[in-house]
């Protein structure tokens, strides 16, 4: 079994290669349960999430992440999430990679975001703002920027001297103009791209500061009891998801706003499948304003894994 620590999983994880074993992926689909989500208490701190997340495809590869994320690790200068990712032949159940799931999960879940972008974003999208600055925000520009013409960053968090530090690294990595802000309307007002990459409960975009032509990409509030938008984002926007049973069921952003009626089943214009399929066009034109639930999918650990797995076949070759 051949085990890939984090910098050998990411350099098998080119933007451009990995966004596109997503579409195809999401085209030709696979077998995947909705994911085992638990809770688990931790003594004076916030309650942990332990994720299990298994996919596969007949005859191909089977694959399963173990993931815990653990708020309570901020205070201990440890990462949020933790996981590993196994692959194994879908034939004969033999073991044939762990593969390091923190940089899996960071590169494929900024990979669906800019999927999702490729299709619902303005082509000449230039201004991308990054809400929060944990680990995902350092793969979240690359990834859009490998899909739309990105020129400048802004970033906001809840601590400055963080949001300045990404800035710094997002303009060394990227060579375009980057900057930590602290008005967050203000930001949001002016980017053609918000991604929102935090674990919060209570809204952070307001539907009335988006502009014709914004596309937001919701990431954080992967539980019903968080969000990241209100309802007045999800009135004025056309919804698209990642899937509609794991968004419908678990991303507190589409959730809440199902129960307060601000939005419906039938208002949710499309998923992956749909974009990657060609069922849907997309962006209809350059005022509307597009809004992307994301809350990860198994379909996209297993092909990231996949994607790892032959890359280091076609090197070994």
């Amino acid at each position: 079994m051949r085990v890939f620590d984090a910098r050998e999983t990411r350099e098998c994880l080119p933007w451009h290669a990995l966004i596109e074993a997503l579409r195809a992926m999401f085209r030709s689909g696979c077998e995947m349960p909705l994911r085992h989500h638990h809770s688990v208490e931790v003594a004076g701190e916030p309650t942990g999430t332990l994720l299990l997340m298994p996919a596969w495809q007949c005859g191909e590869q089977l694959g399963v992440k173990i993931a815990t994320v653990m708020p309570g690790n901020s205070g201990r200068a440890l990462p949020t999430v933790n996981s590993s990712y196994l692959l194994s032949d879908a034939r004969s159940g033999q073991m044939l990679a762990l593969i390091d799931g923190g940089e899996l999960t960071s590169r494929r879940t900024a990979a669906a975001s800019a999927l999702a972008a490729s299709y619902l974003a303005r082509s000449d999208a230039s201004h991308l703002l990054l809400i929060g600055t944990g680990r995902l925000a350092l793969d979240m520009a690359p990834a859009h920027a490998s899909v739309r013409p990105i020129r400048h960053v802004s970033i906001w968090g809840r601590r400055s001297e963080r949001a300045q530090e990404v800035a710094a690294r997002v303009r060394a990595a990227l060579g375009v103009e980057a900057e930590a802000v602290s008005d967050l309307e203000a930001a949001v007002r002016q980017a053609h791209i918000v991604s929102t990459l935090t674990l919060a409960t209570e809204p952070l975009v307001h539907g009335a500061w988006l502009q014709p032509g914004t596309h937001v990409d919701l990431v954080g509030a992967f539980r019903p009891d968080m969000r990241e938008s209100d309802d007045g984002a999800m009135l004025r926007a056309s919804v698209f998801v990642d899937t509609r049973a794991g968004a419908c069921k678990e991303g507190g952003d589409i959730v809440q706003a199902l129960a307060s009626g601000a939005l419906t089943q039938e208002r949710i214009r499309a998923d992956l499948f749909d974009l990657a399929r060609g069922t849907h066009a997309g962006r209809s034109d350059d005022g509307e304003i597009t809004l992307f639930k994301s809350v990860g999918t198994a379909l996209e650990d297993l092909a990231a894994a996949r994607l790892v797995w032959q890359s280091d076949a076609a090197s070994i070759d």
